[in-house]
């Protein structure tokens, strides 16, 4: 599912990050930001870390900036990735917290941000969210993904994307190396019934784009563009 680089570079968590809520949303913990009666909506799925990352609450305080109703919810159940751990098992871990499980969950988040009366949602998944993602790009529940940086994904589950989607893809990965993104990008480019595109980013590592050093002023560059990135996705397909 995960390979070495997926639990490199931990962030240091906080229960208080972010200038958002932590609330309830479909039974989950779920970080909250940006306006409650918005009409769009993005949900950030986390990479192993989990919701409570400083990186990915600042990205989803960015996101609701631009006037989404944004929400990252908890799906791992309080039960994120703690390398410091003694004895930590990452099989056990990965067995408990499965990307299908993931996808499960995200079905009523999605129900909830309806019925509050979203009309247009857009989701962003990182790492191991980008493998629940690229499984729910497969229905028409959301109208526009983007992944960055995915675990391994496998072309049957590209074949079956029906949505706008993109992949930001680091030069430096062992889950999903540039080639095998290439590669996904020629199987969408041949759905001509909607948007889709692969970008990959020079000098990175997988992870990049929230696991990165606040004092790597490149880092830090390379992270702000695949947010960029990111948004305008959004701001395009999701309206």
């Amino acid at each position: 599912m995960s390979g070495p680089q997926c639990f490199e570079h931990p962030p240091s968590l906080s229960t208080g990050a972010g200038a958002g809520i932590v609330e309830e949303l479909a039974g989950l913990k779920t970080y909250t930001t940006g306006p409650s009666d918005s009409e769009l909506a993005v949900v950030l799925i986390a990479d192993v870390f989990g919701y409570e990352a400083p990186n990915l609450r600042k990205l989803a305080d960015k996101v609701a900036a631009a006037g989404f109703l944004v929400v990252v919810p908890d799906f791992l159940y309080g039960d994120p990735v703690d390398l410091s751990k003694p004895n930590f098992d990452r099989e056990a871990w990965r067995k408990l917290h499965s990307p299908d499980k993931g996808y499960e969950d995200a079905k009523p988040v999605i129900a909830a941000l309806k019925a509050k009366g979203v009309r247009a949602i857009g989701a962003a998944g990182f790492c191991w969210g980008g493998k629940v993602l690229v499984k729910l790009a497969s229905s028409n529940d959301i109208q526009a993904a983007v992944i960055l940086h995915p675990g391994k994904i496998t072309e049957d589950e590209i074949d079956a994307v029906k949505i706008p989607i993109a992949f930001l893809g680091a030069e430096i990965d062992h889950a999903s190396p540039p080639e095998e993104l290439k590669k996904f990008g020629e199987i969408l480019s041949a759905k001509s019934e909607f948007e889709s595109y692969v970008k990959i980013f020079p000098g990175v590592s997988h992870g990049w784009s929230v696991r990165y050093n606040l004092e790597d002023e490149s880092a830090v560059k390379s992270a702000e563009e695949a947010h960029r990135d990111m948004l305008d996705w959004f701001l395009k397909h999701v309206k």
